[in-house]
């Protein structure tokens, strides 16, 4: 209570929701997009978190805060879409408190991603089509950016592939595709016959003009990304879960 902690690329602001709830402390959100800032500013109105949390537009690349300025900084999911996660990580490192702790929740290509697989190449192409990522990094390129930025690391694991405890359900299992699935909407949408069933339906709204130019071409983009990381946790080449905690020196 009482921190004040920096969420880089907060999204719609959830993790920064339960950050607030858990803990008391404030935290700013940094976001590039004008919508999603909006939609974190009124999921914590709703939660009544609006002086517990403040959401900013800006580049995480060059963010719009004084240097020391807060006492944690994390990025969930976000840093990789950066160009060069060394840049990124030290911006954080800027903005963050002497002593202060630095946490990443990375999407990363592992040790067992072989460059001269044409297969493993095409899944790393397809993830970064599908989910807007300009390069995916390895889990090493990561951690030693973290290190090239400044921090002392305390923890680097691989929470996917690296640990047991929870590993029961794989992290992919919600996008895996099967036959049919009548779970709920949502599973049956991502099933095979829900897929022909969704495919055709898009095709027919953009076609009679209801649904706007492209729709189809994203929804067969954003299918090709699902498909490509559901593969990528199969051949354990991709994690979306290499965490990487530490802290700021104090001098």
């Amino acid at each position: 209570s009482g921190m004040k902690v920096l969420d880089v690329g907060c999204g719609v602001g959830g993790p920064a929701r339960e950050c607030v709830r858990l803990t008391g402390a404030h935290v700013t959100g940094l976001n590039n997009n004008d919508y999603q800032i909006q939609r974190a500013n009124i999921y914590a109105a709703k939660n009544k978190q609006e002086n517990h949390s403040t959401f900013v537009k800006g580049d995480f690349m060059h963010m719009p805060f004084e240097d020391n300025s807060f006492d944690a900084v994390y990025a969930i999911e976000a840093t990789c879409h950066a160009p060069v996660l060394k840049d990124v990580y030290s911006e954080m490192y800027r903005v963050v408190k002497p002593g202060g702790y630095f946490a990443i929740y990375e999407w990363c290509l592992t040790d067992s991603f072989d460059e001269n697989s044409e297969y493993h190449k095409k899944l790393a192409r397809d993830i970064e089509l599908g989910d807007g990522i300009g390069k995916l990094f390895s889990t090493k390129v990561a951690l030693q950016a973290a290190k090239d930025a400044g921090f002392e690391i305390e923890t680097a694991i691989d929470l996917a592939h690296e640990t047991t405890v929870s590993n029961d359900i794989p992290w992919y299992d919600g996008l895996d595709v099967r036959m049919i699935d009548f779970t709920n909407i949502q599973a049956f949408a991502r099933s095979q016959i829900g897929r022909v069933f969704t495919t055709n339906a898009v095709k027919l709204l953009e076609k009679v003009g209801i649904a706007p130019a492209g729709t189809y071409k994203v929804q067969e983009i954003l299918a090709t990304g699902a498909d490509a990381l559901v593969a990528g946790g199969k051949e354990k080449v991709f994690t979306p879960m290499y965490l990487i905690v530490g802290r700021k020196p104090l001098n």
